[in-house]
């Protein structure tokens, strides 16, 4: 009778390969915990802080919940709080403060950003020093920066920088954020929206330029193309669709988020007031009015959406032919 020389491995005999597929079962229980014990926390603030609140705030919407977060039954209004927001001047007129800063800042900070970018990336001494320095802003508080242009150079008396800089000249002192005729406090808003913001973007295009391949110039230069406004146009801006395509998506919503500057620069005034502006004296001013406010949010929250999918679809974000 033949004896079989073959030995099964340890653990295995007569499982049929089972003890292999426990093993696999158990490392990947072991990875599914090891991940959850890492997102999780983030997980659930991200889902206490953000989510369960969007819901309950349109929950509210639904309601006419004032001083309250838990109206009662018979306070449904159904869409009512949405059509008196869009019936309501006060919150028209704070979109339409919104489009002209958003007209302002947005092609403004797209181009310094660029700017900066194309410059910084040609430098090739202490190229880490400056780009710090043009980046350090961005981790500068809104609050604190608006604090400064507002009390140090844009304070609207003779002892202010930018006023100070003008009596050299002869020219009068200009009350920067109390006259909104002229309305010179878009220029201290729209400067320190730049100060704080073109630093981050300007990082977000130096990556992208140190992505464009190098062979692309060397052609270029062959075919006749001259260094500068040519390469520039047809090559750089082309190669960066899609970071451009990102970055205004970036400032376009900032814009729609535009509260600190304005709120202690100017405060609740009716000429300068964006839309959270409105939305916060709405709900948590003296009105308490939280269905009104939830259902103002919500609007704006749909404009976003409706503007960010329509300038990615009309500029192309996201292609797949896009590499």
């Amino acid at each position: 009778m033949a004896v079989s020389t073959e030995t099964a491995a340890p653990g295995t005999a007569g499982t049929g390969g089972r003890a292999p597929r426990a093993r696999r079962r158990t490392g990947g229980w072991r990875t599914a915990l090891t991940f959850w014990y890492f997102v999780g926390p983030f997980f659930i603030g991200l889902l206490v802080f953000t989510y369960i609140p969007v819901v309950w705030s349109a929950y509210l919407s639904f309601f006419d919940a004032r001083n309250t977060v838990t109206p009662l039954p018979e306070d449904f209004v159904g869409f009512g709080n949405y059509a008196r927001m869009l019936q309501d001047a006060a919150f028209t007129d704070s979109l339409v403060t919104f489009t002209v800063f958003a007209a302002f800042i947005v092609p403004l900070t797209f181009a310094c950003s660029l700017a900066l970018a194309l410059l910084l990336n040609r430098v090739r001494l202490m190229r880490a020093f400056f780009r710090s320095v043009f980046f350090l802003p961005f981790a500068c508080s809104y609050v604190v920066a608006s604090l400064v242009w507002k009390m140090s150079i844009f304070n609207g008396v003779r002892y202010g920088m930018a006023n100070s800089i003008l009596d050299l000249f002869g020219i009068e002192d200009v009350p920067w954020l109390f006259d909104p005729n002229p309305p010179w406090y878009w220029l201290v808003i729209v400067t320190l929206r730049l100060w704080i913001q073109c630093g981050f973007y300007m990082i977000l295009f130096i990556a992208a330029l140190q992505q464009i391949p190098e062979h692309l110039y060397e052609a270029a230069y062959v075919d006749g193309a001259k260094p500068g406004w040519q390469t520039f146009w047809h090559i750089t801006l082309p190669q960066l669709r899609a970071t451009s395509v990102a970055v205004l998506m970036l400032i376009l919503i900032a814009a729609y988020q535009a509260f600190d500057e304005f709120y202690n620069l100017i405060g609740n005034q009716a000429y300068a007031r964006p839309p959270l502006m409105y939305l916060y004296t709405t709900a948590l001013g003296t009105q308490q009015d939280l269905g009104r406010g939830s259902a103002g949010a919500l609007i704006l929250a749909l404009i976003i959406a409706i503007v960010t999918v329509l300038q990615g679809r009309f500029l192309g974000f996201g292609n797949a032919e896009e590499k």
